[in-house]
């Protein structure tokens, strides 16, 4: 049995002058929890992690932890390309009550295949916390090749797959190879389905900021096997999806979240507001989805 399934969310981070927004962190949190998100993911790369301080990544986790006071687990984003920086950030989160960790693979770095197995394998041996290795080479100018993962997935505290490659076939692959010693998550919520229909259990998605309910409701369908009502799940949030990205992630979800009153659309640089041109649009989808007048 899948240790965290179903639609998780990949939390953004409110600012207000500059700082955290904890009201906004506590509104975020009780909308998802009252919509069937089954797991918080703060810290990721929605939540703006890589123009957090470590003090700040500390003060997110503490917060959603304890906001969400165990109704579902809080899967920390601690990646780094400094091996020893994301022990340190895993150990905190660790401490700070998250149920596991989503770390990024090495950016900027690329490290050869063993260089990102030995990350790994030294973060999981010295905290000893459930981790989820996230592949996304767009972000980070190397992939886990198949092969690697498979290696990983034989290491006690690696139970889990972030899979954002954009390649169906290179999911199937890490299917293939690691069967059930590897939970497979959708990295790419317009991939959920197709993905969940080859193995995935579940997604960590940015469309679930905004639309929590009709997250959990496909991703539920798809894992019941009613590929019916997951296709017309999916396939109302589809045009949604696709202006949650007409702009650099997490810009536009940040605009989507102040649309709907969640909390002020502020970013840190070098991220930038949304453009006037790229609001229109995020606004018709939004409408179009039934979540805004």
């Amino acid at each position: 049995m899948s240790r965290f399934s179903g639609s998780m969310t990949a939390l953004i981070t409110p600012f207000r002058d500059g700082g955290i927004d904890e009201a906004a962190l506590e509104k975020i949190v009780e909308h998802q929890l009252e919509n069937g998100t089954s797991a918080l993911v703060p810290c990721g790369s929605t939540g703006e992690s890589a123009t957090l301080t470590h003090a700040e990544h500390v003060q997110v986790v503490e917060k959603v932890v304890a906001i969400s006071a165990g109704r579902v687990p809080v899967i920390a984003g601690t990646g780094s390309n400094s091996t020893r920086e994301a022990v340190a950030l895993t150990a905190s989160a660790k401490r700070a009550g998250a149920a596991a960790a989503l770390l990024i693979s090495p950016y900027y770095n690329k490290p050869t295949q063993e260089g990102i197995y030995q990350h790994y394998k030294h973060i999981a041996e010295q905290t000893g916390m459930p981790l989820i290795v996230y592949n996304i080479p767009g972000r980070t100018g190397s992939k886990i090749e198949a092969k690697t993962i498979a290696r990983l997935a034989e290491l006690d505290g690696i139970i889990g797959l972030k899979e954002a490659t954009g390649s169906l076939d290179e999911a199937q692959e890490v299917s293939r190879l690691c069967g059930e010693s590897l939970d497979i998550y959708s990295g790419d919520d317009s991939l959920t389905l197709p993905l969940m229909a080859v193995g995935a259990v579940g997604v960590i998605s940015v469309i679930a900021n905004v639309a929590p309910a009709q997250s959990a409701r496909s991703v539920a369908a798809a894992a019941a096997g009613d590929f019916t009502t997951a296709r017309k799940e999916h396939f109302a949030l589809l045009p949604l999806m696709r202006a949650l990205f007409v702009e650099t992630n997490p810009i536009p979800v940040k605009a989507a979240m102040s649309m709907l009153g969640f909390c002020s659309d502020e970013l840190r640089l070098p991220l930038t507001t949304l453009t006037d041109s790229s609001r229109t649009v995020l606004r018709a989808a939004l409408v179009e989805a039934g979540l805004l007048q």
